[in-house]
């Protein structure tokens, strides 16, 4: 399945459009990683546990929307969006929406 932030894919025509989409991930961060990310922050640097977890989350989030997809009887999805919160104190949610549509 192609999945693109595009409205149309080069060289492919739409034929039909589906109907938005949805993928959603909330995850959440221990205690321990919250306490390295701050030491990281003090001292500078990258966060390696947090953009771990970033990951984890849009990973998710982009296959529920292509198992979403699927289900509409898509083959692309176009106009993919990511959204990225912070829900509370450490949970972290990243949304990706798009339309779902078929192409030759």
């Amino acid at each position: 399945m192609i999945i693109t932030t595009t409205p149309s894919i080069e060289g492919r025509s739409i034929t039909a459009y589906k109907g938005i989409v949805v993928g959603e991930a909330i995850m959440g961060a221990n205690v321990v990683r919250d306490l390295f990310a701050s030491v990281t922050d003090i001292i500078g640097g990258r966060s390696g546990a947090y953009e771990s977890k970033l990951q984890d989350a849009r990973d998710t989030a982009l296959r529920e929307l292509q198992e979403r997809a699927a289900i509409l009887g898509a083959n692309a999805v176009v106009g993919v969006d990511l959204d990225y919160e912070v829900v509370g104190q450490s949970m972290l949610m990243v949304s990706a929406s798009g339309t779902a549509v078929m192409v030759e």
